[in-house]
């Protein structure tokens, strides 16, 4: 259970490449300048937000912490205690955060319909297709969320295996196209982290299959809880 909470942070900090991979770029104004410092910014305010939220979590509940994380624990043993108008702010904030994340995930999809309009069409593609686009692709996903409610089960291990993509396979990309020195402080820096990020991701995994097999998997189809 442990490693799957590890998994679903370990995602969150994924989840930004998504975002800067979008920026534009060209020779005069390359983009990794500008992406490199969103990145170093971004990551130390992911870091303020995620840890003390994790770390007080896992303080105050420990494996008590129902499925569904925080949000549910605080009404599973605070309902009582924590006044209606606090709770529905908390849950607000959560609506609010569910609503801006799916924009960031959804950008590579955005980008490749609207890149297909323009390199078929040969014409810019006007502001009422971008929002066709986008309310199509936001059917779509909230169709399969209702059909295949219980995809949120393999969500563990679908983020241990897919985890190489952004600790793992950058670093060794860097050692094929760099070459550093070997034995230099970049050559082990990059080894070393390609390295956790494989024992994380093995570690993952097998938490997400653990929690499959403790929790069981039921197929339910229409029927989200």
């Amino acid at each position: 259970m442990n490693l799957c909470r590890g998994n679903d942070t370990a995602d969150m900090w994924s989840s930004l490449k998504l975002l800067l991979a979008t920026m534009p770029s060209s020779l005069k104004h390359p983009a990794h300048v500008p992406m490199w410092r969103g990145a170093k910014a971004a990551y130390v305010l992911i870091a303020l937000c995620l840890f003390p939220l994790a770390i007080g979590g896992y303080w105050a509940y420990g494996n008590l912490i129902p499925q569904g994380g925080i949000l549910n624990a605080l009404y599973g043993f605070h309902n009582h205690d924590i006044s209606r108008g606090l709770l529905g702010l908390t849950v607000l904030l959560v609506v609010i955060n569910c609503l801006s994340s799916f924009q960031i995930y959804s950008m590579p999809m955005f980008d490749l319909a609207e890149s297909g309009y323009i390199n078929s069409t040969n014409k810019p593609c006007p502001q009422w297709l971008r929002s066709g686009f986008r309310i199509v692709f936001a059917f779509i996903a909230f169709f399969v969320g209702i059909a295949l409610p219980f995809l949120t089960s393999l969500a563990g291990l679908l983020g241990g295996i897919t985890l190489p993509v952004t600790f793992v396979y950058p670093c060794f990309m860097w050692l094929m196209l760099k070459k550093p020195e070997k034995y230099s402080a970049s050559w082990y820096l990059n080894w070393g982290l390609g390295i956790f990020g494989s024992i994380l991701s093995v570690a993952f995994s097998v938490g997400g299959i653990w929690s499959i097999v403790d929790n069981g998997l039921k197929l339910k189809f229409f029927k989200p809880s």
